[in-house]
């Protein structure tokens, strides 16, 4: 093999392998906060971005090793980081495109597991090819670095070593770091950076690939300076934030108003804020029932627990509405509590604690009169948040005459469906259980208590409520509540299938939805779906 300066030292060459092993990564955790704020974070979005991933590193080492092999030439493997450089670098500028894009066709074309589809097909064509470039890196360094079979375990091992350290450094580094100060378009250019330079020092050590370097540092400066924004909704013209935290993609949105928080571009609103101080129209207001079941209107003091704050509307209504209530809300997101204080006016008694919702419930003594479970964010349902033992944690937590309400988002109508099994885990805790659903929405409020004397309690205390828009809607929650009558469908800690089952709630919602204008496609094309659309 022929002589090269820069490579006579085998510590460029570690230097390669742990460089490529960190992008890789990054690039992995980069993928899933491109497709959260359209797909969500849930482990079904995840599994499709680990199995395309693999499927392009194997790839990548069988062509790398054989190549290597009849072509062992360190310029052939350096030329094809600069691709995977620059296909990095384009993913800010591109990528969201392309999703929108692969999303709007198939959601006209296909009937069922559009999430897998869309999260497939959007990954093989942003992400395959780059790393499926960077998974030839390491049996070509194999190829450069192994004199005698005297010393290649053990080069082989530096090697491997290199990569994997280079990972562990490309896995904390964007969730800690990069990826929450500077966002993820910028993570993706920083690595796309980092393999760029990579390449420019060896070519400039080995005075060839001039042509290559001068293409390859345009085209990364044009990327840079056109894909730096993190606008996941670049269609928005009147965002008053966006931005993004260790878990969600976030977006503050205000008019004359409201101000509405939602963690996902396409739809949901996670809180809202009416600058009136009036009712949400939302499920928050169903929700202040619970208070008046745990009869607040008899008690000097009410304490309220919210497992997923988000920004607070629920708490602000319950302080608004009860004063005497004593609201605790719970968000693991601390940037959103963040939000809450600079955009929605959360009231300064109103405590909140950062932490998963069912860890605080295991840390804490307190019992309350009301908890509220509002932690499903469209298909992300925590699985830990769905059990019977969560659900039994929730019981333990609540007095005697305490109510807990909670707030499922995806109301489906076949067999089976998520609020379904929800529903009948719950009632296998609680005693008396109801449900009501939300008019103008797709979500369905089910409240639950030990006692059996919740409905006798709202009818009490709502002859007592001095507001009038919030006692005419007390008595439209009254006039729709059902006694849910349970099922066999069962989670468990062991078993919980919320992302099948949300998934199945997805596909649901969306052929009700876009039935007619699949209709009209059909009939009529892209042209007559454009103009039905103007």
């Amino acid at each position: 093999m022929q002589t090269h300066t820069i490579l006579s030292n085998k510590l460029y060459l570690y230097l390669t392998e742990f460089f490529a092993g960190m992008s890789v990564m990054a690039v992995e955790l980069g993928a899933s906060r491109l497709l959260a704020p359209y797909f969500s974070s849930s482990q079904i979005v995840w599994t499709i971005i680990i199995g395309t991933i693999m499927i392009a590193m194997a790839l990548g080492n069988i062509y790398g090793g054989r190549y290597a092999d009849k072509n062992p030439n360190p310029d052939k493997l350096y030329g094809r980081i600069l691709i995977a450089a620059i296909w990095i670098a384009c993913i800010p500028v591109v990528g969201k495109y392309v999703i929108l894009g692969i999303s709007a066709v198939l959601i006209f074309t296909v009937s069922s597991n559009f999430l897998i589809l869309a999260g497939f097909l959007a990954c093989m064509a942003i992400f395959v090819f780059p790393l499926f470039l960077l998974g030839t890196v390491t049996p070509s360094l194999v190829k450069y670095t192994v004199d005698s079979l005297e010393d290649n375990g053990k080069t082989v091992g530096m090697l491997n070593a290199s990569n994997t350290i280079g990972s562990i450094l490309g896995t904390f580094l964007p969730t800690f770091v990069t990826i929450p100060s500077v966002g993820t378009s910028i993570t993706f250019l920083i690595f796309s950076g980092i393999l760029l330079l990579l390449t420019v020092i060896y070519f400039v050590s080995m005075k060839t690939g001039k042509k290559k370097l001068a293409i390859g540092i345009l085209c990364f400066a044009v990327c840079c300076g056109t894909g730096h924004s993190d606008s996941f909704a670049f269609w928005e013209t009147n965002l008053s934030y966006e931005g993004e935290s260790v878990y969600n993609y976030l977006q503050v949105k205000e008019d004359d108003g409201q101000v509405i928080l939602s963690t996902n571009v396409l739809f949901g609103v996670q809180s809202i804020l009416k600058k009136d101080d009036s009712l949400t129209g939302m499920y928050y207001d169903y929700a202040l029932a619970a208070p008046l079941m745990a009869d607040v209107m008899q008690k000097d003091q009410v304490d309220v627990l919210i497992l997923g704050n988000g920004t607070g509307t629920f708490a602000s209504q319950c302080r608004r509405y009860f004063k005497q209530t004593n609201v605790t809300g719970v968000e693991i997101d601390e940037k959103i509590s963040k939000l809450a204080e600079e955009y929605f006016q959360l009231p300064e008694d109103v405590e909140t604690v950062t932490y998963d919702g069912r860890a605080y419930l295991n840390v804490t003594d307190q019992v309350y009169d009301v908890i509220l479970v509002d932690a499903y964010q469209d298909i992300t349902i925590p699985f830990q948040m769905s059990s019977i033992e969560f659900f039994t944690l929730v019981k333990e937590h609540l007095k005697p005459d305490g109510v807990m309400a909670v707030n499922m988002n995806m109301r489906g109508k076949k067999e089976g469906n998520i609020n379904q099994y929800l529903a009948d885990t719950i009632s296998n805790v609680f005693e008396e259980v109801y449900v009501t659903d939300v008019l103008g929405s797709t979500n369905r409020l089910l409240y639950a208590s030990g006692s059996n004397q919740i409905l006798e309690r709202l009818a009490k205390n709502r002859e007592m409520l001095a507001d009038a828009q919030l006692s005419e809607m007390m008595e439209r929650v009254a006039s729709g509540l059902e006694n849910y009558q349970a099922g066999g469908y069962l989670m468990t800690d062991e078993k919980a299938p919320v992302e099948v089952l949300g998934m199945q709630a997805i596909d649901g919602l969306i052929q009700n939805e876009i039935g007619y204008y699949k209709k009209v496609f059909e009939k009529k094309g892209i042209s007559g779906l454009l103009n039905e659309m103007r």
